[in-house]
């Protein structure tokens, strides 16, 4: 908790008068509570209270001042504003980003690189009727935007499942210079014509049904996968107005599954052999939502409003970024699922974290050892 700046939180709860009329269990007490629900992954409130009361010797030391109960954690998240944690989560975001500034990703590029993409988290279409999605199905939807060094998310919006995610795009302030990759939801030529006019360049899959007239070819090897690289012009009823200038088309093969792939992008400057790269490093987002699903207190939740469901989501996030910033600034050589499981087994430990992971690595050095027996040998 030393790496969360409390002042910053203080005037993130001072900014929407959130502490404002209570006399016990304050905001802080809120996320502590909440946030070791993500760390020790508790399945429900009374999981949480239970948990915590067990350890009350220890909760002053932790910060947690109100008493811990189900009802109180409930009302906190039913009624206390979700933008006090969306906006701890970007305070948190910004100290995270130089941390990873210098953080590879699989290409040689200098420049900023983002992914975007959503991902939809079920939730019950009778208890939650704001968060529609199929006739039957309720879910939430989260859109992210990732940086690719170190895996940050710079933007996040969570809205109900049937959301198109072309909105996103018009919340977004482009970054000029920087690459958006994105997958063929988000080809929609007037919004990427928007982001191409503010000087920063996308990288897309084309359509099937995309019409355009070739104007130069450009040579490729085709060693590398590579099939063509051309200078195109959109020729549709509509795309040819709403997007009226050029666009690089390139077309890739994998050599391993056989598909082909067609990229557009509004740069024509990069290697084309870097643009396929740069789409295929956008996998990135999938491995980022799939993490958070997995180690992440984000499958199920404690509470079924709008309200409740957004603060575990964004007090998620920045838990999340909490612990990435603990990890790079503690200089720690482990992945950032270890990390958490340790975090989250010592949580009530008052021994120095690095002192915590000298003692597994020493204690259990991961050797061949030569005297361990073939099970198969005969």
């Amino acid at each position: 908790m030393e790496f969360l700046p409390h002042h910053e939180f203080q005037r993130c709860v001072a900014r929407y008068a959130a502490d404002r009329k209570l006399r016990r269990f304050s905001c802080w007490d809120q996320w502590l509570c909440m946030a070791f629900a993500q760390l020790t992954h508790r399945e429900s409130l009374r999981d949480i209270e239970v948990c915590l009361r067990a350890m009350g010797s220890k909760l002053y030391h932790l910060g947690i001042r109100g008493a811990v109960s189900r009802s109180t954690l409930a009302d906190a998240n039913e009624g206390r504003n979700w933008r006090v944690y969306a906006d701890l989560a970007h305070v948190l975001i910004a100290i995270a980003r130089p941390l990873y500034a210098h953080e590879p990703f699989g290409v040689e590029l200098a420049d900023t690189v983002y992914a975007l993409d959503a991902t939809t988290i079920d939730v019950c279409l009778s208890l939650s009727p704001w968060a529609p999605f199929q006739k039957s199905r309720g879910a939430v939807k989260m859109h992210a935007l990732l940086d690719l060094r170190g895996s940050i998310p710079t933007f996040i919006d969570i809205t109900h499942g049937r959301c198109n995610d072309l909105v996103v795009l018009d919340q977004l302030a482009f970054e000029a210079g920087a690459f958006y990759v994105m997958d063929r939801g988000y080809l929609h030529f007037q919004r990427l014509f928007r982001l191409s006019q503010s000087g920063a360049f996308f990288v897309t899959r084309a359509d099937q049904n995309t019409q355009y007239r070739r104007q130069y070819s450009r040579p490729v090897d085709s060693q590398t996968g590579l099939r063509s690289d051309q200078t195109i012009r959109l020729i549709g009823k509509t795309s040819q107005h709403t997007y009226p200038a050029a666009l690089r088309c390139v077309r890739y093969q994998d050599a391993s599954t056989g598909l082909r792939f067609t990229f557009l992008t509004n740069n024509f400057l990069l290697p084309a052999l870097t643009i396929a790269q740069l789409y295929q490093s956008r996998w990135s987002i999938e491995v980022f939502f799939k993490w958070i699903k997995q180690h992440l207190r984000i499958q199920s939740f404690f509470g079924n409003s709008e309200n409740a469901i957004k603060t575990q989501l964004w007090i998620a996030v920045s838990v999340y970024v909490l612990v990435a910033i603990a990890k790079k600034t503690l200089e720690i050589p482990t992945s950032l699922y270890t990390f958490l499981q340790v975090v989250g087994f010592t949580v009530f430990e008052k021994s120095p974290i690095l002192q915590v992971f000298d003692h597994a690595s020493s204690r259990y050095p991961i050797t061949d050892s030569t005297n361990q027996l073939n099970l198969f040998e005969i």
